[in-house]
Formats: C-alpha cells, sequence, structure tokens
C-alpha cells in the first residue's frame, strides 16, 4: 500500500506481466535428482563472509528474479566442497571457489553448465567498481539460464 503510494506521487506506473509463470518441471528419470535439488543455479561463496557482503548479494540476486532469488547458496571451507550439486549454472565468487568448483565437478559438467565468476563478496560490498561487475555478471547468467530454459 505504501509502496503504491510513493510510486504514484513518483509519478511511476508500475507494471505487472500478465502471463503466469511457467511451473517448475517434475524430476523425471533421467533428471539427475542433485540437479532437481539445487535447482537452475547454484551460488558459491567463501566461508566466513560478512553478513553486510552477504545482504547485499541477497538484495541483487533477489533482483534479478526468482530463480536466482532461491540459488542455492554453497560455502566453500579451506578450498573444498563438501558436495557439488548438479545444477545448469554457477556463481562462483572468487578465484579460490572456482579453481574449488573446477575440482570437484565432473568434467562432462564443466563443459556443460554456465560459470560466472564474480568478485569476492568483501570487494563487491567495498568498492563501485565491484557492483558493476557483479551486476554485469548477473545479467549473464541471468541471460544463460533464460537460453537453456527455451
Amino acid at each position: 500500500m505504501h509502496r503504491s503510494r510513493v510510486l504514484r506521487a513518483l509519478g511511476v506506473t508500475p507494471w505487472v506481466r500478465r502471463d503466469a509463470p511457467s511451473m517448475p518441471s517434475t524430476p523425471t528419470d533421467d533428471a539427475p535428482a542433485a540437479e532437481t535439488a539445487a535447482g537452475r543455479c547454484v551460488v558459491l561463496l567463501p566461508a566466513g563472509c560478512e553478513p553486510r557482503a552477504l545482504d547485499l548479494l541477497g538484495r541483487a540476486l533477489t533482483a534479478f528474479g526468482p530463480a536466482l532469488a532461491r540459488a542455492a547458496r554453497i560455502e566453500v571451507r579451506d578450498g573444498r566442497l563438501a558436495a557439488v550439486p548438479l545444477a545448469k549454472a554457477y556463481l562462483v565468487f572468487g578465484e579460490a571457489q572456482a579453481h574449488a568448483l573446477g575440482r570437484e565437478l565432473p568434467a562432462a559438467m564443466l563443459q556443460q553448465a554456465h560459470i560466472v565468476l564474480a568478485d569476492e563478496p568483501g570487494a563487491v560490498h567495498g568498492s563501485g567498481a565491484g557492483k558493476r561487475r557483479l551486476w554485469t555478471a548477473l545479467r549473464s547468467l541471468r541471460r544463460a539460464l533464460a537460453e537453456t530454459a527455451g
């Protein structure tokens, strides 16, 4: 209610999509269980991120729609991943996390998956250039997810 009053005061007309969002498909026998559990996107973060940086990342992911807002978030501890869920796309924050993903993910999945590298959360939170690079990475990831959905 408050949002609509503020938007009217600013002269902004909110637009709403008329088509219904597509429902997620049910898992089939040929789809790996890990992929359906993780969804279409997985976010890899370094362990021990500051809450401020995680809040910023959460807001950025939410801004790019439900596919990214609901993405599984996995922490990389000591350069190792406990388990790597299979997904169509990976958003990786930092080179150390990218190396850990490369070590743990099978080569066939590395070739099929769309992997987007972004700055570490502290660097994103600390600079405007990091935020711009994150925004570019998220746009690229959203585009890749839209291509694989169609």
